[in-house]
């Protein structure tokens, strides 16, 4: 112990270690061929091959390197002579297509009930003006002019601050970002020659048909048009014939006629059902209670969708009454010509 009283400073020291030896030169040395002076023929030979094969690898390391750089500058801009499609075209095919199938459901689900599910409008009984026409689309339902018209509504066509076209644009305060009013456009602008697929806007997937084939569908601008030099130019200008087609004159009622009665309200009818005698006028007590949806009005169509009756759409709440001439016993489908969804869709028998 250190400190043990009575002992030597020298003894209270702890103990010294055992002397240990020094490790051998040889174990921290290299072989003593790797110092020697002379080379035989034997190592000049194996170096010789050794520098070689060192070589080779970088040579080919760098042969590597040159093929993958010329492959990839041509996958990345084409090769010559146009044998094939440079990758950033191709990307922005890819994205242009993308774009108008991303369109085309935006446009089925916020402008079709105005324009028509064919972007016909009021050449199909709708309340708002063709925009798949190929004049219009030729001459000025460009880009810029469609992209002011859905940022500011229907006011940037005729000046008009009480337009039915309302603003879409959230930086207006309407319910789409700029990416979604971009593809709208790009599906208003796709090329007829070319199809497109129909896809379920939730989950990207195409959409089967009932025949087992996915559905398509084609753009509106034909690339091939050209206007007749003497056509009338296409009016900035649309106001409307406030409600499509003009329907002819309705034919008086009889005293004892059958009246039916209809209510819009909340884009849906309150019946789904009417009962009407065959061989004999009626009419339809109509009364629209929704604003600011595009209006309503009462069609009527065979099950196969031709339209035997129409009634003229009332944009603002109120109150009308069709009268609709005699029908042939059968049944027959009435329908909101704006909002031709189920809410406003219902069964007419005739009997």
């Amino acid at each position: 112990m250190t400190d043990q009283p009575g002992h030597e400073p020298e003894q209270r020291l702890p103990a010294r270690r055992p002397p240990s030896e020094a490790a051998p030169a040889e174990r921290f040395s290299a072989p003593p061929s790797a110092h020697a002076r002379d080379l035989s023929p034997e190592r000049a030979a194996s170096i010789v091959r050794q520098s070689a094969s060192a070589r080779w690898v970088g040579f080919l390391a760098v042969c590597v390197v040159a093929l993958f750089t010329i492959a990839y500058y041509f996958y990345e801009v084409g090769l010559p002579l146009e044998l094939s499609t440079p990758r950033l075209a191709e990307q922005a095919d890819a994205q242009q297509v993308t774009a108008v199938e991303r369109g085309y459901n935006l446009y089925e689900a916020n402008c079709a009930r105005c324009h028509g599910p064919n972007g016909k409008g009021t050449d199909e009984g709708y309340i708002a003006p063709p925009l798949n026409d190929p004049m219009k689309l030729f001459d000025h339902l460009s880009a810029v002019y469609l992209k002011n018209v859905l940022t500011v509504g229907g006011r940037y066509v005729c000046g008009d601050p009480k337009s039915l076209m309302p603003v879409w644009a959230d930086t207006a305060g309407g319910p789409m970002n700029y990416r979604q009013i971009l593809e709208l456009i790009a599906f208003m602008r796709s090329d007829a020659t070319q199809e497109y697929v129909i896809r379920n806007p939730e989950l990207n997937e195409p959409i089967i048909g009932a025949d087992g084939k996915v559905k398509t569908f084609r753009g509106w601008v034909d690339p091939n048009f050209k206007p007749d030099p003497a056509a009338t130019p296409v009016p900035a200008c649309w106001l409307g014939d406030g409600g499509g087609a003009t329907q002819a004159p309705s034919e008086s009622l009889p005293p004892d006629a059958q009246t039916v009665k209809v209510v819009a309200e909340g884009i849906a009818f309150d019946v789904e059902e009417l009962t009407v005698d065959a061989g004999k006028p009626f009419a339809i007590d109509f009364d629209q209670r929704d604003a600011g949806v595009g209006g309503h009005n009462v069609e009527i169509r065979t099950t196969d969708g031709t339209s035997v009756y129409k009634g003229e759409i009332l944009t603002d709440p109120g109150q009308t009454t069709y009268v609709v001439p005699a029908l042939e016993a059968g049944t027959y489908v009435f329908i909101c010509t704006v909002h031709p969804i189920p809410a406003m869709t219902g069964t007419l028998n005739v009997k």
